[in-house]
């Protein structure tokens, strides 16, 4: 399974972007897909989750309600709708297809990454 991701770039504080990652195949019921990312000199950190219907959503504290992630296509489409950007959002952006259903919100419970898109915000 490959992921692509797609729509990072570099934007002014209060902007938006739309990051967006397809599954090479389509995903099952028994996986959530989800995003994390890593800044410069900092861990990779969770960001959103999504089960594989798209009914049920968990964000990590400082996105939550300024990013939405939602699922289409059978599962196999993710995307991270990002609305008034900081610029400690500044980072690569992985998505990730879990091993569980839902509620994983953590890397070791990643099977598959996509390959990152950088997405970088200036004040």
């Amino acid at each position: 399974v490959q992921l692509q991701a797609s729509g990072g770039g570099s934007v002014q504080a209060g902007d938006s972007l739309k990051l967006s990652c397809t599954s090479s195949r389509r995903t099952s019921s028994n996986n959530a897909m989800g995003w994390f990312r890593q800044a410069p000199g900092k861990e990779r950190e969770f960001v959103a989750e999504i089960n594989w219907s798209g009914s049920r959503a968990t964000y990590e504290d400082s996105v939550r309600g300024r990013f939405t992630i939602s699922r289409h296509y059978a599962g196999s489409t993710v995307h991270l709708d990002m609305n008034s950007l900081k610029p400690e959002d500044t980072a690569v952006y992985y998505c990730a297809s879990f091993r569980r259903a839902w509620g994983s919100r953590n890397q070791d419970e990643v099977n598959y990454w996509g390959q990152g898109t950088q997405v970088t915000v200036s004040s």
